[in-house]
């Protein structure tokens, strides 16, 4: 049977609450191999419900591959071959709009709920959802959304490919304003999703710039890696902007060590940034010679420009 929220929400809801079901919350998009493996493991505890988006991407990460959400295309024979064999529990789909999530958790009745990694964005804890989990004292879980690291690192590989040829950047004269967008789309480039960094060094050359190098907050050892291990931040629990816990290696850092690699005179250079370096960074950045940084966000209550500043650097921010 597949219930609609939007059905629910100002219906009877006691065909699904009577279900005592185990609620798979919309996921980003699974494999079939771990659509099974959850299966086999959750179904003998009884009844599930998977939770199905109507937006094809996770909210706030529209059109990027690695952020795709799960459609029942994706698992209809599944379902269809588990409810053939007759088995004692079944599946049942709950369609609604990711935004709809609180509500669902806080009008329905589930033994429990599972949560995929990577199907929000900015860590779950600082969600509504969170907190309407903790305060009816609902049993969750958080899961990988990959089978095992093998097929971790082969969804990296396929998400790269697709994501570089939507944005080959490439070198050339940029106006200012394509500059400061181009930071902003390079970003794209990260898996994560508690918040994506890019950054674009140029030369400025008369009204333009010359792109030197592009570099975003890169996930490592591998991109996929906090999605099928467990978010750092959300492992524990860890506030906004707390750098303790962090699962990449910042967009500017990774700037640097390209630089490092490629040889980039960094003399004379303007640094492109969707968001304020961190206080860490822009320390870092005192020691270098890029003499100019242009950003769209604040971050940190403005420390990198008075850091910045004072090393007799120019910043600037530049809203679009």
């Amino acid at each position: 049977m597949n219930f609609n929220w939007s059905e629910l929400a100002f219906g009877s809801r006691k065909p699904l609450n009577d279900l005592k079901a185990t609620f798979i919350a919309a996921p980003r998009e699974l494999s079939t191999k771990r659509f099974t493996q959850l299966i086999k493991e959750y179904l003998p505890q009884g009844n599930i419900v998977l939770g199905l988006a109507k937006e094809p991407f996770v909210l706030g990460f529209e059109g990027q591959p690695q952020f795709r959400t799960l459609q029942v295309r994706d698992v209809q024979a599944i379902i269809d071959k588990v409810h053939k064999a007759g088995t004692k529990h079944r599946i049942y789909t709950l369609n609604y709009f990711q935004r709809e999530l609180p509500f669902i958790l806080e009008k329905l009745k589930f033994n429990q709920v599972l949560l995929v990694n990577g199907s929000w964005k900015q860590t779950f804890h600082t969600n509504t959802a969170y907190y309407i989990l903790a305060n009816k004292r609902i049993d969750y879980a958080m899961l990988s959304p990959f089978a095992d690291e093998t097929e971790a690192k082969a969804y990296e590989a396929r998400a790269m490919k697709e994501i570089g040829a939507a944005h080959p950047f490439k070198p050339g004269k940029y106006t200012e304003t394509q500059m400061a967008a181009l930071a902003k789309e390079v970003a794209e480039y990260s898996f994560d999703y508690s918040f994506q960094t890019g950054v674009a060094l140029g030369k400025r050359t008369s009204k333009t710039y010359d792109l030197l190098a592009w570099t975003y907050n890169k996930v490592v050892p591998y991109q996929t890696y906090a999605m099928h291990h467990g978010a750092s931040r959300e492992v524990n629990f860890s506030p906004p902007h707390d750098l303790n816990h962090y699962d990449t290696v910042h967009a500017e850092v990774e700037l640097i060590i390209k630089a490092q690699k490629e040889k980039i005179d960094l003399s004379g250079t303007t640094l492109f940034i969707n968001l304020l370096p961190c206080p860490m960074c822009s320390r870092m950045f005192t020691e270098t010679d890029i003499n100019e940084f242009v950003y769209a966000e604040d971050h940190s209550g403005g420390y990198a420009v008075k850091m910045l500043e004072q090393a007799g650097k120019t910043v600037r921010r530049l809203i679009s």
